[in-house]
């Protein structure tokens, strides 16, 4: 075999078995042999990552449900600066709050956070009977609880508590009207998520958007607790 062939063969399995050809006295150390091309010269991660911790729609909506909070952490605010500024609160001559109605309407809603959560929990296992029953439920208790509400305020108005009433009847309407508004929304977005999730199931949009329709549910259910216990309860 000519000199040139034999050279050229150990310099393939040396590169094959990534072996280093030690220098010859008075000659410059060889180059590094690396890797082959074909193979990683790092090993991956056992569970690599192939996306963001928090995909951009969560983002998206726990950005908006922070600038909600901040809307309610001022209605809160002004309230507290006329309750606190006020001798007597309720003023003399206006009506009661129904307390005892309004712990019923507030464990409706509260258990209203299970029903959403075992919608969740059956799209997330594939359950399409068991999202829809789930949506179905927390959209029937999200409407109990503004039809209570509705009819405790018809008959608030009767009593003489409106708008028109004084500062005790506005920022009562100011507030619990406002998260009154959040609910309705809520409801119409779990009615449209229930009856959308019967013709695209296996849509990942769709999935995507019961999930912060789930998001929004508890951030609603969460901030009617501590309405109840600073308007009413005060």
């Amino acid at each position: 075999m000519p000199r040139g062939d034999v050279v050229s063969s150990v310099v393939d399995v040396a590169t094959e078995q990534r072996i280093e050809i030690p220098a010859r006295p008075g000659m410059p150390p060889p180059l590094f042999m690396g890797p082959p091309s074909d193979q990683d010269p790092l090993p991956s991660s056992p569970n690599p990552r192939t996306g963001p911790p928090v995909s951009n729609a969560r983002l998206g909506m726990l950005i908006f449900l922070a600038f909600e909070g901040m809307f309610f952490a001022g209605l809160i605010g002004a309230f507290l600066v006329y309750r606190l500024g006020s001798q007597f609160w309720p003023p003399v001559g206006q009506p009661r709050l129904p307390i005892l109605v309004t712990w019923a309407n507030t464990a409706i809603l509260l258990f209203s956070s299970y029903t959403m959560r075992d919608a969740l929990r059956a799209m997330r296992m594939g359950d399409r009977d068991g999202l829809t029953t789930g949506l179905s439920w927390t959209a029937l208790l999200g409407t109990t609880f503004l039809l209570v509400q509705g009819s405790e305020w018809l008959r608030l108005i009767r009593h003489g508590l409106t708008l028109s009433a004084g500062i005790y009847g506005a920022t009562f309407y100011t507030v619990i009207g406002c998260h009154g508004l959040h609910v309705l929304g809520a409801v119409i977005w779990l009615l449209i998520a229930r009856f959308g999730s019967r013709d695209t199931w296996c849509s990942a949009r769709r999935q995507i958007g019961v999930e912060l329709c789930g998001m929004y549910w508890y951030f609603v259910v969460a901030l009617w607790p501590v309405l109840f216990a600073l308007v009413y309860l005060s």
